[in-house]
């Protein structure tokens, strides 16, 4: 995965699309499927007239571009080298927000896109969480990074927060979803967050710069959330807390729900008690949870090796597998090429001749077997 998004004519033509009002990102993933590409579509804006019956004030943006607007995408996408659009035909889209219902047609990523390769879970629950919900958020956060899950969230205030930092805290890897352009920060008090977050994981929306918080963009950036990941963790939420739509979302997707109990006298645990009724999993430790995704992440894991041509070990039968290393020779390749001192991805990239995201997911294995550990920083050791 390269870093960073060169600024060539179809980066242009896909920050066009982005900033046009009236496409909405099921026309515009439609619109650049059928046209072959964004400045393939831009090329022929009769043509998208006709098929997709674009109203006056798309075709108006369409024909002339706010060229400031973009322009000032393009600075943001080239002031550091970790910057990224990742675009619906980009190979490097994430698969399993890809296979998830009314996908963004573009995200914008600041830090380790191979991230969001990775299999995730998600930790959300109350802005106003009481002393325990931050406990229990810290807590669960702290063990699923340590197991190797990322941990992903949406930079709110509360649980959100709180799972961010003891992910980082561990020594994990976090993905914070925004419903800001990527150069804001919502709530600017966590400004200081999103930077660890930017340094050490991944920020992500599908916003593109300059575009402040506003309602309506939340339950798009939980839905995001949703499709990332493996399953979602709500700690404590209200009846009417957006985390619970973040579980619905991720419920209609297929994915795993869990939530935690709590007191009948806390108003923050009528939303998981509300879940648990409708279905969800009700979970007392964060073992239960990476018993539970355990066996999903192998196969994504063995799904992403499979999208990106690599080598797909032997499958076993049933839940239980083998130990990575005793079932495939290159994944005692890469137990080789790993040592016992703490190695980057890059480096073991470099080392095998693996890409990224087929060693993103290949080390998750091999850290669900205990062979292999991650030490922070993006780095991993043998055990």
């Amino acid at each position: 995965m390269s870093a960073s998004t060169p600024d060539t004519a179809e980066t242009h033509a896909w920050l066009v699309l982005l900033r046009a009002p009236g496409l909405g990102a099921a026309g515009l993933r439609s619109l650049v499927t059928r046209a072959g590409g964004a400045a393939a579509a831009l090329a022929d804006i009769e043509r998208l007239r006709r098929e997709f019956a674009l109203g006056d004030e798309t075709l108006a943006r369409l024909r002339a571009p706010d060229r400031v607007r973009v322009d000032a995408d393009l600075d943001w996408l080239a002031a550091a080298p970790d910057r990224r659009l990742l675009t619906w035909d980009d190979a490097d889209y994430p698969a399993l927000l890809r296979e998830a219902g009314a996908a963004p047609a573009a995200l914008f990523v600041t830090g380790d896109i191979s991230l969001l390769w990775r299999p995730q879970i998600a930790i959300v629950g109350a802005r106003s969480a009481t002393a325990g919900g931050l406990a229990n958020a810290r807590s669960f956060a702290a063990h699923l990074a340590s197991a190797g899950f990322v941990v992903t969230s949406g930079l709110a205030d509360g649980v959100d927060g709180a799972a961010h930092a003891a992910a980082l805290d561990a020594g994990g890897a976090t993905v914070a979803v925004t419903g800001t352009g990527p150069d804001l920060v919502y709530p600017r008090r966590n400004g200081a967050l999103a930077a660890r977050i930017a340094a050490a994981g991944a920020v992500v929306t599908e916003f593109p710069p300059g575009i402040e918080a506003r309602p309506a963009h939340f339950p798009r950036r939980n839905r995001v959330i949703a499709g990332l990941s493996l399953g979602v963790l709500v700690v404590e939420a209200g009846v009417q807390s957006g985390s619970l739509i973040t579980a619905r979302l991720a419920g209609e997707q297929g994915r795993e729900v869990f939530a935690l109990p709590g007191s009948i006298h806390n108003p923050l645990a009528r939303g998981c008690h509300q879940l648990i009724r409708q279905g969800a999993r009700l979970v007392e430790t964060a073992t239960e949870i990476v018993d539970e995704l355990a066996p999903l992440a192998r196969a994504l894991g063995e799904r992403l090796r499979e999208r990106l041509d690599a080598p797909v070990p032997t499958a076993e039968a049933g839940p239980v597998a083998m130990p990575a290393a005793a079932r495939d020779a290159d994944y005692t390749r890469v137990l080789a090429a790993l040592g016992h001192d703490p190695v980057s991805l890059d480096e073991l990239a470099a080392r095998t001749g693996f890409g990224v995201p087929a060693l993103s997911s290949m080390l998750l294995l091999l850290e669900l077997d205990g062979d292999v550990t991650s030490v922070g920083g993006g780095r991993y050791q043998r055990l």
